[in-house]
């Protein structure tokens, strides 16, 4: 049963160009299926999340984390009598702005940008989702309901101060909103994000080698679950064993946020999914005691894995990839493809800097290293451009 605070695709604001509704689904499902059927969101699967693309198969990319998040924030969503297709619909288009080469490639790409109004993955996936996808007759974009915009540009609080480009000329012609939070479908996601890679990363990091069980049975959290499972199954095959250590841990992590948010929103008093906006404090968290068990796990991740030399290695390499394309396209954008290059005919130099990184934050990390490879010459050693675009 819905809870009364759950947003209902019913009373939804609707879409920006109006369009008849489906007779089978949601407006809300069909939000989802254009987010899944969208090319942003097929070029998630060659793009980092950790580590580079081609560096191995089983690690994590971009796609596999979107549905890991999808398939937390649904879970969490049902236990809180929330719309789970608006849910699932923020949770995989959350990471569609991002660069090739993960965080990496959007700060080496801001920092290009900073002349020109900066770039922010987040603002740059409401960009794509509502200009850059061009498939429909009808308009650009997805053509997405307003709700899930909103759940899109701040899923993580509100946003306030100066606005990222992308958010601040979307929202003078489609207000957001952008001042309160989210729905609580929006803010489930955001959570789910969290708890998402928080739990690939120590799988992740384990697989490349950069810390060991060991490391994890010292931190809270992983200390109990460890012993559990050594509990539970002495003398287990130590991959199962950390298997289960993790599983259970992720379990907890869940359990956590669906049983403090359900006091949250019980205490909230609020009836409306427009009173959940309009509280000004957000209603989906981890405990305290949690919260903060979390923090030294991250601490940790910080600097085992995401400052790691091996890793700030590749990161000094792919910057480098990055800081070569840009000025590249912006002397020579003769050279990015027909129906980019026809937009910086006349363009100002601001414009043509803002299509320039519309291309390269959409391509995948294969993509732009054969661009590199094709246009400036030799990739910085230890990388290799793959197979094919």
């Amino acid at each position: 049963m819905a809870a009364p605070y759950a947003c209902d695709p019913a009373a939804s604001r609707g879409r920006r160009v109006r369009e008849e509704e489906s007779a089978f689904r949601s407006c809300f499902q069909r939000d989802r299926d254009r987010i899944i059927h969208a090319t942003a969101f097929r070029r998630l699967k060659h793009k980092t999340q950790v580590f580079v693309e081609h560096e191995g198969d089983v690690y994590r990319t971009r796609l596999t984390h979107s549905i890991e998040v999808a398939q937390v924030a649904r879970t969490i969503a049902g236990a809180l009598g929330l719309n789970g297709e608006l849910t699932e619909a923020v949770a995989l288009a959350h990471d569609l702005g991002h660069t090739p080469f993960g965080h990496t490639g959007e700060d080496a790409l801001d920092a290009l940008m900073a002349p020109y109004g900066g770039f922010d993955h987040n603002a740059q996936t409401l960009r794509i989702v509502t200009s850059l996808e061009r498939h429909y007759a009808a308009f650009d974009g997805l053509n997405l309901t307003w709700e899930t915009l909103e759940g899109i540009a701040k899923h993580n609080g509100p946003v306030t101060g100066e606005l990222p480009y992308a958010l601040a000329t979307y929202s003078a012609e489609h207000d957001l909103e952008l001042a309160t939070h989210a729905s609580a479908e929006a803010q489930v996601a955001a959570l789910s994000d969290d708890i998402a890679y928080t739990n690939h990363d120590l799988h992740d990091g384990l697989r490349a080698g950069l810390f060991t069980d060991a490391d994890l049975e010292a931190l809270p959290l992983l200390a109990p679950a460890y012993a559990r499972v050594d509990a539970d199954w002495p003398g287990l095959d130590p991959r199962r064993r950390r298997h289960e250590a993790l599983r259970h841990v992720f379990g907890e992590m869940v359990g956590d946020v669906i049983e403090t948010s359900q006091a949250l929103l019980s205490d909230s008093g609020a009836e409306t999914a427009a009173d959940i906006r309009n509280l000004g404090r957000p209603v989906i968290r981890f405990s305290d005691s949690y919260w903060r068990d979390l923090q030294t796990i991250r601490a940790f991740l910080f600097r085992q894995m995401y400052r790691a030399p091996q890793v700030m290695d590749e990161r000094a390499r792919v910057t480098q990839v990055i800081d070569a394309l840009f000025p590249h396209y912006m002397a020579h954008p003769s050279d990015l493809p027909d129906r980019w290059s026809a937009g910086t005919q006349g363009s100002t130099e601001t414009a043509r800097a803002r299509l320039v990184a519309d291309y390269i934050a959409g391509m995948t990390d294969r993509f732009a290293l054969q661009e590199h490879q094709r246009l400036i010459g030799p990739l910085p050693a230890g990388l290799k451009p793959g197979p094919h675009t």
